[in-house]
């Protein structure tokens, strides 16, 4: 009787492997949702929506791309996380919200590097350091020298509590020895319009700083990342100045654990080709601050472990907390 069980057991399971093969041989077979931890405007939406169609050629089903803001982007990596592993529900996702999150919210009821699978890089950006024109400095030695004589500190935006432009300023604010008031907004736009219109004084920021600031209504200081900036080749890197601080923020494709072998195959394949396509290359460029981000999936496995290291001590070191 008990073999006749295990037997029987065997074959079921025989079946549902078989079942599952079977899916993931026909996949996709209808459109692919992709969530977006912000509203629509924000970078990962942006991103989603350059995408989108070259993604969806490449699958042979439309990608609707749906926007689940909150809680720093924890509604939608908590969607996805907890999605059926079918490749049908994607998070387009940050860095900030997949290596920094996790160390400003301990309970979360999900586990970023655990549930949710990477399946490729999209693209990154060289973060601007920008100040309003209005700030009598010329270059980021200049703008340290008055803010270590500013009474009150000067006042710097950032796109929330928790996120990498509050983490780099902060952290630039431990290198220099400056003080500086920190002033959250709900996104790089209403960050950006602040400060144009003089409400902060100075903000790290991505794309949403790139075209204010070629068009002179910002003045950059700074890049972040290991390389000048291909917009504003004149710029410094802060490292530069302090060397070893570089920060090159990233957008990454994401899917639920537990993915079948085929249809992460099929998902990286299609990303691959949108990432060589030209049109779609153009079109990320053309975003401004952003660059398309090309890795193997072992580089970009290892690169989220690196970080999510990395931003633990920086979270530690410089006290920072969500409010």
């Amino acid at each position: 009787m008990a073999l006749r069980r295990i037997r029987r057991l065997l074959a079921a399971l025989v079946s549902l492997f078989a079942l599952a093969s079977a899916n993931a041989q026909v996949y996709p077979s209808r459109p692919i949702r992709i969530v977006i931890p912000q509203p629509p405007g924000g970078a990962n939406d942006t991103v989603a929506r350059v995408f989108a169609p070259a993604l969806g050629d490449a699958l042979g089903q439309p990608i609707v791309v749906e926007n689940r803001p909150g809680a720093n982007g924890n509604v939608a990596m908590e969607a996805v996380a907890k999605a059926a592993p079918d490749g049908y529900t994607l998070l387009l996702g940050a860095d900030a919200q997949i290596v920094i999150n996790p160390h400003f919210y301990p309970n979360l009821p999900f586990d970023t590097l655990k549930d949710l699978v990477p399946v490729a890089s999209l693209v990154n950006t060289n973060m601007v350091l920008a100040v309003n024109p209005s700030l009598p400095v010329k270059n980021l030695q200049g703008f340290i020298d008055y803010a270590k004589h500013a009474n009150p500190p000067l006042a710097y935006g950032s796109i929330g509590n928790g996120s990498q432009h509050h983490l780099v300023m902060e952290m630039l604010k431990q290198r220099a020895h400056i003080d500086l008031l920190h002033v959250p907004f709900k996104g790089g736009g209403p960050a950006t319009t602040a400060l144009m219109a003089g409400e902060i004084a100075v903000a790290f920021g991505g794309n949403s700083i790139t075209g204010p600031a070629k068009a002179g209504k910002l003045r950059p200081l700074a890049v972040a990342g290991k390389h000048r900036s291909a917009s504003f080749p004149d710029v410094p890197r802060l490292a530069e100045l302090y060397p070893g601080f570089e920060v090159t923020p990233w957008l990454g494709l994401f899917a639920t654990a537990g993915l079948p072998a085929p249809v992460m195959e099929k998902l990286r394949e299609a990303t691959s080709r949108a990432l060589g396509d030209a049109q779609t290359v153009e079109r990320v460029r053309r975003v401004g601050g952003l660059e398309p981000y090309s890795s193997t999936p072992e580089e970009f496995a290892a690169l989220l472990r690196a970080e999510y290291a990395k931003y633990g001590e920086v979270v530690k070191a410089v006290g920072a907390k969500i409010d």
